[in-house]
């Protein structure tokens, strides 16, 4: 079985992060991004998707610090969906992105951003953050 979601798009606001409840918190950010389809519809106008994604631990306070409302990013990581009722015992569902890849996609130029490079860990921690489109052969 496989669960994988790769986008690319710029943030909607600026990432929020916060820590869990508990006898051991944990840092969890959570931003919107908008991604582009590659057409238009039958007016011309251009598609746009809005995903909610959310990261956790090392990889939350990086994005909280580096990434801001209308970068350009990569986000790898894998699709959940939270069911819930309501007050009114409705039942709701909701998808976000659980982000476990994150990385820079505007130009240097564009960005403005200095290439930051972390440490890639397996255990959550940040993963490399410089401008992973630099590096393609393409």
């Amino acid at each position: 079985m496989l669960n994988r979601v790769t986008l690319m798009g710029r943030l909607t606001h600026d990432p929020e992060l916060r820590q869990t409840q508990g006898s051991d918190p944990k840092a969890v950010v959570r931003f919107g991004l908008a991604v582009d389809r590659d057409y238009k519809n039958k007016d011309g106008n251009k598609i746009t998707d809005f995903f909610d994604v959310v990261a956790w631990r090392k990889k939350a306070e990086f994005i909280s610090k580096y990434f801001k409302k209308g970068q350009l990013v990569y986000i790898e990581g894998r699709l959940q969906r939270d069911v819930w009722e309501d007050e009114n015992n409705q039942k709701k569902t909701a998808y976000k992105i659980i982000a476990e890849n994150c990385y820079f996609a505007d130009s240097k130029k564009v960005s403005g951003e200095q290439n930051i490079n972390q440490t890639d860990h397996a255990d959550e921690t940040t993963q490399k953050s410089n401008n992973y489109f630099d590096d393609l052969p393409f």
